[in-house]
């Protein structure tokens, strides 16, 4: 199921203005391969956010990669840190070089295994968690990382909408891992939440 309509996607994909190098080689890669990647709107959406909270220190849970950490590590600038987490050595090898390239790597920390046990090793807070880990394991995503935000501090995840699964009268373990996610995030008192509606939907919760 299309989120947004495809006329429109192709609108805001040509008002956006053309990416640097790396992205660009980013992007065609994840192409190429069918690999998932946030893409150039949630891309800039990221970045919008994470120079008005003026994060600093940002975890990022499932990082490919490195799509998403280069444009994070470009917000939050030469003083700021993204912890990368993904199970997979290939990924973390192929981000480094994509960050070396963008010179942004010394703004990287890239840590390789399961995202949910390499949270539990690191100390907050942190002003962002970015969360794109496998969906059945989100319910497990909001009881660690909240408690790792500073007041203030931002918890996104992607794909909350889950090319319209979220709708499936009979859900599978990944949609019913956003099912419960997504009441999770609005029920919160700690939280308050909005769903936006861009490429495959993005929560944006703010830790109150």
């Amino acid at each position: 199921m299309e989120i947004i309509h495809a006329d429109i996607v192709e609108y805001l994909l040509n008002v956006t203005p053309e990416r640097d190098q790396v992205l660009q080689e980013m992007e065609q890669l994840a192409l190429e391969r069918n690999f998932p990647i946030i893409g150039p709107l949630v891309g800039r959406m990221l970045y919008v956010l994470a120079r008005a909270i003026q994060a600093k220190r940002v975890l990022e849970l499932g990082s490919g990669f490195g799509y998403s950490a280069y444009w994070l590590a470009n917000a939050i600038g030469k003083d700021g840190i993204v912890i990368c987490t993904d199970g997979n050595q290939q990924n973390a090898d192929r981000a480094q070089e994509y960050f070396h390239r963008g010179r942004v790597v010394a703004r990287i920390q890239y840590l390789v295994g399961d995202a949910l046990k390499i949270i539990d090793t690191l100390d907050g807070p942190f002003d962002i968690i970015f969360n794109d880990i496998e969906k059945f394991q989100y319910p497990k995503v909001f009881r660690k990382a909240v408690p790792k935000l500073r007041k203030g501090g931002l918890l996104i995840s992607d794909n909350i909408l889950w090319s319209g699964h979220v709708l499936d009268k009979k859900p599978d373990a990944d949609t019913a891992g956003m099912l419960t996610y997504n009441r999770l995030i609005y029920s919160s008192k700690e939280l308050f939440t909005t769903i936006l509606p861009l490429r495959d939907g993005i929560a944006i919760s703010i830790k109150l």
